[in-house]
């Protein structure tokens, strides 16, 4: 598969079918996204991987911090910032009716939209989570390294026929990710990736999600 193809077809999976990875073969992948390039080659990315048993009681624990009140966990970071403008603010917007519409969840459910909300905290049901964390110490340069280790990954995914969700949601609830699979308190949860097999015939997975025109995000100065 050529590069191109892969960014072409690499999109965020929300259903998987009920089939497991091998763990070789996902060993492989990661293996590979070893060559992902960083500031001074730091290499700042950890991540760890759950699946099976671990994955059974992350999900088992979430299912309680659910219930917790608001601001029981202090989220690791501001995902949006506040009053973001348009075209931001715009795209994240149709990013959402899009998904909600696929799903037939009306913007008067609330509790429908909760419910598809909650089930990030399952990792969508795939059969392999993984979470991207880096030690506190490291920098926004160290950020945009994660970000370039994340996007290696999930198009080597897509090369081998798997599909992946990026979910940021995760940092909202770092204590619970952490009690679970040991990550350590001075290490910032950046976000979870839900890694499986794409059911490629759910609304989901296949609604449009056009990206802004070369012109809106490019300059070319002669």
């Amino acid at each position: 598969m050529h590069v191109s193809e892969a960014i072409a077809r690499r999109r965020s999976i929300r259903r998987f079918e009920d089939r497991p990875v091998d763990p070789d073969l996902l060993r492989a992948i990661l293996d590979k996204a070893r060559a992902a390039p960083s500031g001074g080659n730091l290499q700042p990315w950890q991540a760890t991987v759950v699946s099976g048993n671990t994955l059974a009681r992350l999900k088992q624990a979430m299912a309680s911090a659910l219930t917790e009140p608001p601001g029981t966990q202090q989220p690791e970071y501001r995902i949006y910032p506040d009053g973001l403008p348009d075209p931001w603010r715009e795209r994240r917007s149709a990013n959402g009716e899009a998904l909600y519409g696929a799903l037939g969840i009306g913007r008067e459910d609330r509790a429908g939209r909760f419910a598809q909300l909650a089930r990030n905290f399952s990792f969508f049901d795939a059969p392999v989570g993984l979470f991207l964390h880096v030690p506190r110490l490291m920098g926004p340069p160290q950020w945009a390294d994660m970000g370039l280790w994340l996007q290696t990954v999930m198009l080597l995914l897509v090369e081998e026929g798997l599909g992946s969700c990026a979910q940021e949601a995760w940092s909202a609830y770092p204590a619970t990710v952490k009690s679970v699979t040991g990550i350590p308190d001075d290490h910032l949860l950046f976000c979870g990736l839900a890694i499986g097999w794409p059911d490629h015939g759910a609304a989901v997975n296949a609604f449009p999600n056009p990206r802004a025109p070369l012109e809106e995000t490019v300059r070319f100065l002669d």
